[in-house]
């Protein structure tokens, strides 16, 4: 039997006991959402922070089919469907929280991460960490039903002593190793951490395996090379999801009654040599040694957006089980690994 969250685990004197290493529950129970909670997590608008992004417009255009959708992005999104709300600010600041204060806001989907290494340390980390403890702020000021973290099942690392597939139990050492991963990791706990202090607030988080389409990420842009390095002697198996099921897991996570972490993945794992090969990439095999080398010297120099702490994701297993979103969620992946690794080649022009 599943715990309810809100009845935290308890010791035999009935003290209430706290473990930082357990991850919140999973859970899906609509018949425990109040009435007027339910109307509004089914009426009210949506807001996406990063819906300029590729996946955010994605998001977006799903969305705002079934309800209002509000965007908060610092970018222009020129393209926007009519009926789409967007606001082009920073999340650190004010602005922000007048859209909490002069809407019915049934849900809060945190797109808004950056990601980019080559970005200054400070501005990554306010933006990441102090945006998003703003936005729980006011999720929790203005009493939004609902907050959707997306993380990513890099969160906990590629490691030799990985075991093959990864639990949403399993500790988040990503940053022992690769120290620009620290505010992917801590937004993650800042999510948890909420969670547990807020539990009339349905907080997921979700923790996706490499996502390959027209998105500009590590692992798309990586597979979109003419030529691909590897590490001689390693051939991990790597697991990717296509971004329209990651489209979907979003839109699944904000049904009522839904809380906890959910690893999300897509088809059976692929060797990444036969990952190149069906894309018919060539090869370019280098020793770790070497190719540590010299992308340390390509990134200081900015010729690069690979760190070298990235070479592990080529190197060692880091994969993720993701039984616990098809079974609490519904989810499903819906495209197959050749349809997901080819996405990386499709609308390059956009």
């Amino acid at each position: 039997m599943v715990q309810d969250p809100r009845e935290p685990e308890r010791f035999a004197d009935g003290n209430e006991r706290r473990d930082e290493q357990s991850s919140p529950r999973p859970r899906r129970s609509a018949e425990l959402v109040p009435p007027e909670m339910l109307d509004r997590m089914t009426k009210g608008a949506v807001v996406v922070t990063g819906i300029c992004g590729r996946l955010g417009r994605r998001v977006a255009r799903t969305l705002h089919r079934e309800r209002g959708v509000i965007g908060l992005d610092r970018r222009t999104f020129p393209d926007k469907p009519k009926d789409i709300e967007h606001h082009q600010i920073d999340l650190r600041r004010k602005k922000a929280k007048e859209v909490f204060r002069n809407r019915q806001i049934s849900a809060l989907v945190h797109l808004g991460v950056m990601h980019d290494p080559r970005d200054s340390g400070e501005d990554h980390h306010t933006w990441n960490l102090l945006g998003f403890q703003k936005l729980l702020e006011y999720a929790h000021q203005y009493d939004v039903p609902k907050v959707v973290l997306l993380s990513s099942a890099n969160v906990y690392g590629p490691r030799p002593d990985n075991p093959q597939f990864l639990t949403e139990d399993a500790p988040l050492l990503a940053s022992s190793a690769f120290s620009e991963m620290r505010d992917l990791v801590e937004l993650d706990m800042l999510a948890q951490s909420f969670f547990w202090k807020h539990p009339n607030i349905e907080t997921v988080i979700l923790r996706p395996a490499h996502i390959l389409g027209t998105v500009r990420n590590a692992p798309s842009n990586y597979l979109r090379l003419p030529v691909v390095p590897t590490l001689m002697g390693f051939d991990p198996m790597m697991q990717a999801v296509h971004q329209n099921d990651v489209v979907e897991a979003i839109r699944l996570a904000l049904a009522p009654g839904v809380r906890g972490i959910f690893n999300v993945a897509g088809p059976p794992p692929i060797a990444l040599s036969s990952a190149v090969q069906t894309l018919g990439r060539g090869q370019l095999p280098v020793p770790h040694v070497i190719a540590k080398r010299m992308l340390d010297r390509l990134f200081k120099m900015r010729l690069s957006s690979f760190p070298s702490p990235e070479l592990d994701f080529i190197r060692y297993v880091c994969m993720v089980d993701d039984a616990r979103a098809r079974q609490v969620l519904g989810y499903a992946h819906r495209y197959g690994i050749d349809e997901t690794l080819r996405a990386v080649d499709e609308e390059r022009w956009v």
